[in-house]
């Protein structure tokens, strides 16, 4: 079986999507800063082995992925950054929590890390392009069933 990653990075920006809650999604690390609203960006931040998912036959897969949410911090009302911030990062956990498989395309996201780290997310401050940004990120670890075959 071969890693599908681009249906996936797709049901995951779909979701960001179909929250409502994002000026722009990007498939990619954007390269510079927001300029207005809540941006949502997806991109791979490891994969290997899923420890103790594994057959005899094949190898199940860990696909860790970054869902980032950027937001600018010169904007007015100051408060309400973390507040709308929390509010696009709920929507997206509880959408990856509630499509437990991405429609079918892995075996599940490991919402509580029996596989490794699990669903999760944290805050933080980015300078890039000459502005800051307050930032949420969420590891997004997913499962994939005998992703390679094992040769005896």
């Amino acid at each position: 079986m071969a890693l599908d990653i681009q249906t996936i990075l797709d049901a995951v920006e779909d979701h960001a999507s179909r929250s409502g809650y994002f000026s722009a999604i990007n498939g990619h690390e954007p390269k510079s800063p927001p300029t207005s609203g809540i941006t949502c960006a997806v991109w791979v931040e490891h994969i290997g082995p899923a420890r103790g998912a594994s057959g005899l036959d094949s190898t199940t897969a860990r696909l860790a992925l970054y869902v980032r949410l950027y937001s600018a911090l010169v904007q007015q009302p100051v408060d309400a950054i973390d507040p709308d911030l929390m509010t696009a990062l709920d929507a997206l956990m509880g959408a990856y929590t509630n499509d437990f498989t991405l429609g079918g395309l892995v075996r599940n996201v490991d919402v509580r890390g029996q596989h490794g780290d699990p669903l999760s997310a944290r805050a933080g401050y980015l300078a890039e392009g000459g502005a800051e940004y307050r930032v949420m990120t969420i590891t997004l670890p997913l499962i994939v069933n005998d992703l390679w075959t094992e040769a005896p």
